[in-house]
């Protein structure tokens, strides 16, 4: 059963929602283990808008990362229906989602998932490429989304080079770097320290104040503590759905 409560606070930070960029219907997905069946999602309504920080948190097993999966149209229900930006995601070729993965979702892993030979730079612009961008415009792009990030002076510098931190700063600027319309951010600080997992989440904050639409799928609740929503997932439904207004003092 969902339930939702509200906390309010005069200090805190929350953007009025915009227009519905996700939309969720009933959404189920059955995985076949041998002679089992596993029902990872068991009828999931969920509605995300523009202008929202919201946080999707659940037990080992509960859906989370299949959930996260359907959001980035990485895979596909067993059963329900998918709107991204008010269209079916079921009737769309392989190259309109191929599309929407890399122009309208800006994807941010645990593990980074960088380049290894290649610059900080490079990395960022490797959207860029896949988009059909010129050479000196993506340029361009990539070195503004690197100084958004803080990374003005590590362009050149490759992952082994880079601390965790920044390791993930670039893989927030390659997330940016195509202006998406969400951003999707699966254990963002899973492999950092605490206080390098801060840096990263008050960067996300500074991003949803600027006016991103952020997702962050996590397991840690003072992770989810930044976000202005709060998602709870157990045993393949949404368990409850709470608007967090207040939000703690770093």
């Amino acid at each position: 059963m969902r339930s939702s409560s509200v906390i309010s606070s005069p200090t805190s930070t929350v953007r009025p929602k915009g227009d519905v960029v996700i939309r969720i219907e009933g959404i189920t997905k059955e995985y076949v283990m041998g002679e089992s069946v596993i029902r990872a999602l068991r009828g999931v309504d969920l509605l995300i808008h523009q202008n929202e920080y919201l946080a999707v948190m659940g037990p080992s097993g509960s859906g989370k990362s299949t959930l996260m999966n359907m959001l980035g149209c990485l895979d596909t229900p067993s059963s329900g229906r998918y709107e991204f930006n008010g269209k079916d995601v079921a009737s769309m070729e392989d190259d309109e989602l191929a599309e929407i993965r890399n122009r309208e979702i800006g994807f941010v892993f645990q593990t980074f998932n960088l380049l290894p030979r290649s610059t900080s730079l490079q990395n960022v612009e490797l959207p860029l490429i896949y988009a059909g961008i010129r050479a000196h415009v993506r340029r361009q792009r990539a070195e503004e989304a690197l100084m958004a990030v803080g990374l003005g002076d590590r362009m050149d510098h490759k992952p082994n080079e880079l601390s965790g931190g920044q390791r993930q700063r670039v893989a927030i600027a390659r997330a940016l770097v195509n202006q998406p319309s969400i951003i999707l951010a699966d254990e963002p600080t899973g492999n950092l320290d605490s206080h390098t997992g801060e840096e990263i989440m008050a960067l996300l904050e500074n991003l949803y104040a600027e006016g991103h639409t952020i997702v962050v799928v996590t397991h840690e609740e003072g992770i989810a503590e930044h976000a202005r929503r709060v998602v709870h997932l157990r045993d393949g439904v949404i368990e409850s759905d709470h608007l967090r207004i207040s939000v703690p003092k770093r």
